[in-house]
């Protein structure tokens, strides 16, 4: 099991992909939890959450999987794990975006923002998944 966790292929593609994925999920997970970027804050998130149907619980992990996934990812730190909770949380912006169409809303035009970002992110999060952390990565120097 310790092997799949932190199990990785060489190379430089899963550094590049775990910089680039974290890089731009840690400004959404830091809005949700600690208010920063214009967020609302974590009460304010639950809250909103919550009164869409999410379970608390359920947004809870999606809150934290935005803020500590890309954490992980960043060090290379139980990578797979850290990969998983983001494409779960893609997932699931999938499904609740997908009445918006495809594309982001750069124009205003529509009512909300389409999936192309989400995906963007669970195929980033899935290579990761697949491949591990990478040579330069704590989980790399583990499984020495």
């Amino acid at each position: 099991m310790i092997d799949w966790l932190v199990g990785t292929d060489g190379g430089v593609v899963p550094l590049i992909l775990r910089l680039t994925l974290a890089v731009v999920m840690f400004p959404h997970g830091a809005q949700k939890t600690l208010g920063w970027f214009g967020g609302y804050g974590f009460r304010n998130t639950m809250a909103s959450f919550t009164k869409s149907g999410f379970p608390p619980a359920l947004a809870f992990l999606a809150v934290m999987a935005e803020l500590l996934g890309p954490l992980g990812l960043a060090i290379g730190l139980l990578t797979r794990v850290a990969a998983l909770g983001i494409a779960v949380v893609m997932l699931v912006a999938i499904l609740v975006h997908k009445q918006h169409g495809f594309f982001m809303n750069w124009s205003g035009t529509q009512e909300g923002e389409g999936v192309e970002y989400h995906l963007l992110a669970l195929g980033a999060a899935a290579a990761l998944i697949v491949n591990g952390a990478g040579a330069w990565s704590i989980d790399a120097l583990i499984a020495r």
